[in-house]
Order: C-alpha cells, then structure tokens, then sequence
C-alpha cells in the first residue's frame, strides 16, 4: 500500500501474476496467497511515527531532537537505536520505502567514511 494515496502499489511479483495478453491474472487474494514476498504493513503506531518524523525536513539537528523529546516522549538516543532497527525492518521499507531506502543509503555512506 501506499503511504501517501493508500492504494496497492504494483510489484515486481505482480507482473509475474500477469497473462501474456496482459490482462490480469487471478484475484488480489489469489495473489496474496500466492506471491511469499509480499509483506503485510503492520507496524505500531510508535513505529510509524519514527517514520513519520524522519521523513520531515530539520532546520537544525537541536530542533529534531527537541521534537523527539516534545512529539515522541522519548530520548534521542533511543530514537536513533529504533530508527536504526526500523531501517532492517521490511515491515518498515513495506510502508515507506522512500524514507527507508534514502536513510539506508545514508547509513551505508556513513559506514564506507569509517
């Protein structure tokens, strides 16, 4: 699903699904069942909001961390260690993949520096 329209978003596993005219293939259920790949969105509501405020654009980095404090009710420390854990999470990449690829890559950049 999409996090921004809540539509189902085309796969790479659903082109598969599809006929060789083109027309679809089974059901979406039918798919579901069929395609392993597939992960369900199903994180909790602190999850997402990680998410949520990762996505949004800082001034500072003293204005995120206050609005971790002020929006999340928690230290920034265990804020970076949740949003490191999320980052390996499909659940995660599943409900907002821009966010996690663009963090993943910043991850992996940061790693090669060391």
């Amino acid at each position: 699903m999409c996090p921004y329209t809540g539509r189902r978003v085309r796969t790479s596993a659903d082109a598969r699904v599809r006929t060789h005219a083109g027309a679809p293939g089974p059901p979406l259920s039918v798919r579901r069942a069929t395609v392993p790949d597939m992960v369900e969105d199903d994180l909790g509501r602190r999850e997402r909001d990680v998410l949520a405020l990762e996505r949004r654009s800082w001034p500072s980095p003293g204005a995120k961390e206050r609005a971790v404090r002020e929006e999340l009710g928690m230290a920034p420390v265990r804020y970076y260690q949740l949003l490191n854990a999320l980052l390996d999470d499909p659940r995660a990449l599943a409900h907002d993949p821009v966010t996690v690829n663009r963090l993943r890559r910043v991850r992996r950049a940061r790693r090669a520096e060391r």
